[in-house]
């Protein structure tokens, strides 16, 4: 169960990740004090901005903790969700009692110091280091590498095209879909204490290009992309049923009935279709299923319409709607797709605003935790790299009857590897390839700086490429990137370049 959640922010004072992780876990300690002596592993989420070797350690220092286990994890947005369906786990399994999960971003504060000419704060580099949990794997493949594409700015556009495409609109009506889409998070986000932008925006205060709210990859505007410049921090407390009742707050947990997790196929020029997931569709499906199984017998099957709050991960429109499709929720669901804002809007701290998540949904649910009615349900996702690793997790107001449940996605988790195609890193000889996606990034000017697309050779394979010159680059910033794709442009190269076939 979470039993108690806090959250941090600073606007003015240079802080570290450690002093945000610090406020945030002495929030949520203090509202169960009884448990503090019982923490048993402390589990920090990946800091961008440190270079020390134990900000786990650290923070138990700072909290009076000093005894328990020490882990960070390694780069991904998921690993929130994923931490915290491993800690249910272990205390479902009696191998855990207390454990606190953290995490926090200093980007205000780094760039501050920087300013001033102050040296940036790398934390006890005497420590020996933490243990680090997950995996290390690259978010891009050498074919993205080759050609600079590396950056979510620049890879998400992508996904966000193929899906203008599917539904037939241009860049244009795709930013005023996205504005309408987006618009609800503001309004989360403006009555939110801890969100770094609390101000309602209209659809078209987001849609509408502007000298402050440049285009910054077609089709995003810089208001649709996550904000990566706040200094924010989370932490969760979570314990077994047993250390709550020992610890007398017992009335305060939210229970985690089921978690799920799994991976799309690894880098996006190996995806056969870069407009959906079908890692988030397995994953939810396996979330549902085992939370039906928490049931107990003879309860009713358990699905995503008995889903009273969401929080799903929005570093970018395109994920939002990818997992809207997987999850079966619609884009305008009533309930809302936001506990936090977005990270458009609320702040995205690194790795940690899955964290952020977790914190509002079952804060949400705790207001209505005794109330008549039945159960109430929550559910949060995170998500890794680029549309890559997920984890989902189901949390309610009672216990699930049958114990926590994990989602078993080893099957679909084959299925979804063995659809991965192959990539070619050259084209030896000019040859037409049909588009799959395409984007143009823009400079701080507005003007293209860059034209990355995916597109499919007759064998089969796909292709990364680049503009092949300045004047391909130029002819790109004027064209539509959802009415390329389907069409063909000419390949060749080491790394891949093309140009247009009527060129």
């Amino acid at each position: 169960m979470v039993i108690a959640s806090g959250q941090s922010i600073e606007r003015e004072a240079l802080v570290s990740p450690v002093d945000l992780m610090a406020r945030a876990c002495q929030s949520a300690l203090s509202d169960v004090p009884g448990l503090r002596a019982q923490v048993e592993r402390i589990s920090v989420v990946n800091i961008l901005t440190r270079s020390g070797p134990a900000p786990a350690s650290e923070l138990a220092a700072r909290v009076g903790v000093g005894d328990a286990h020490c882990e960070v994890t390694t780069i991904g947005g998921n690993s929130p969700q994923w931490l915290v369906n491993r800690a249910a786990a272990d205390i479902a399994a009696g191998s855990l009692s207390v454990t606190v999960i953290a995490g926090a971003e200093a980007i205000r504060s780094y760039r501050g110091r920087h300013q001033a000419g102050l040296p940036r704060d790398d934390g006890d580099i005497a420590r020996s280091p933490d243990s680090v949990i997950g995996d290390d794997l690259p978010g891009v493949g050498p074919a993205e590498s080759a050609i600079g594409l590396v950056l979510p700015i620049h890879v998400y556009p992508l996904f966000e095209n193929a899906l203008a495409a599917r539904c037939g609109r241009d860049s244009a009506a795709q930013r005023l879909a996205i504005g309408q889409l987006l618009a609800p998070f503001t309004l989360v986000a403006a009555s939110n204490p801890y969100a770094w932008f609390r101000e309602q925006r209209s659809a078209a205060d987001i849609a509408t290009p502007s000298p402050t709210n440049r285009l910054v990859s077609d089709p995003y505007t810089k208001r649709m992309t996550a904000f990566l410049g706040s200094d924010q921090g989370a932490a969760l407390v979570l314990c077994s049923l047993a250390a709550a009742r020992r610890a007398g707050v017992a009335e305060r947990a939210v229970f985690v009935w089921s978690g799920a997790e799994a991976n799309d196929i690894r880098f996006p020029s190996a995806r056969p279709d870069l407009g959906t997931s079908p890692a988030i569709a397995a994953a939810g499906a396996a979330l549902f299923a085992a939370a039906s199984v928490a049931a107990g017998n003879g309860a009713a099957g358990i699905g995503i319409d008995d889903v009273e709050v969401l929080d799903l991960y929005s570093c970018f429109p395109s994920a939002v709607q990818m997992a809207c499709d997987a999850l079966g929720v619609r884009t305008d669901d009533a309930r809302g797709l936001t506990a936090t804002g977005g990270l458009p809007y609320f702040g995205g701290p690194g790795n940690n605003y899955t964290t952020h998540g977790i914190a509002a949904v079952t804060d949400a649910l705790r207001e209505h935790s005794g109330v008549p009615g039945g159960t109430q349900f929550g559910l949060a996702t995170g998500l890794g790299w680029f549309v890559t690793k997920h984890a989902l997790g189901l949390y309610a107001t009672t216990p699930p009857p049958a114990g926590f449940r994990p989602g078993d996605t080893g099957t679909e988790q084959e299925r979804i590897d063995a659809d991965a195609l192959e990539v070619a890193f050259e084209v030896p000889e000019p040859t037409e390839a049909r588009v799959v996606s395409a984007t143009v990034t823009r400079g701080s000017s507005g003007e293209p700086d860059g034209a990355p697309l995916i597109a499919r050779l007759p064998d089969g394979r796909q292709v990364v490429a680049a503009a092949a010159d300045a004047t391909v680059l130029a002819d790109m910033g004027g064209v539509d990137p959802p009415s390329l794709i389907g069409t063909n442009v000419v390949v060749t190269g080491t790394p891949p370049r093309y140009r247009l076939p009527d060129r």
